[in-house]
């Protein structure tokens, strides 16, 4: 079942993310966070953006969620990615499933341009943003270091609407998640009954 992920699940979120801190470059924090930690994210994020969950049988298999790319008020309308998938769960469409609907509420709240941030090689990350139709932008060669590293990004780009097609001036304001769920609960519930099918 695809959800909004909620405060309870935290300590699974946490679980799931730890090995990607601990074990991997492909988070770059060096601590991964508590429980308690956690939930404050999803609490936080989910007032403003999507984040979402995929559970089955009472537990959680992985989650995405978006944030704002920039912090300064011009960047408003453009948001990056985050996807992680429990170990036993990968190879079976969930990414898929998460991002592509993560994908249909962002256009539905009235964001324009989603950024990805990839530590190479991660060949199945690049494959997933490919198949929505993220294009590849630049590297930053060595620009972090991690467990005795020195690590690259490569930045990929998605426009979710056709900006060039947008009438002079500055466009709608993005819609709150927590708005949106309060105001339109039966269109939230269509585009997570959806399951991510913008990319297929």
């Amino acid at each position: 079942m695809l959800r909004l992920a909620e405060v309870r699940d935290a300590a699974q979120i946490a679980a799931i993310y730890r090995p990607y801190v601990e074990t991997t470059f492909i988070s770059f924090e060096e601590l991964a966070p508590s429980a308690e930690q956690m939930a404050a994210k999803i609490e936080k994020v989910g007032a403003v953006f999507p984040f979402l969950a995929y559970e089955e049988a009472g537990e959680v298999l992985g989650y995405a969620y978006a944030t704002r790319y920039r912090e300064r008020a011009a960047y408003r309308w453009s948001l990056e990615d985050s996807v992680y998938l429990r170990g036993d769960a990968k190879s079976r469409g969930l990414g898929k499933l998460l991002l592509g609907s993560l994908l249909d509420l962002l256009r539905e709240l009235g964001y324009l341009k989603f950024y990805a941030v990839i530590t190479p090689p991660n060949p199945a990350s690049q494959a997933l943003h490919a198949h929505f139709g993220f294009k590849p932008l630049c590297r930053f060669a060595d620009t972090a270091f991690k467990r005795g590293e020195w690590l690259s990004i490569d930045w990929s780009e998605l426009a979710l609407r056709d900006i060039a097609s947008l009438p002079p001036g500055p466009p709608p304001e993005p819609i709150a998640l927590a708005d949106f769920a309060r105001y339109r609960p039966d269109r939230l519930a269509e585009l997570l009954a959806g399951a991510g099918l913008s990319g297929e």
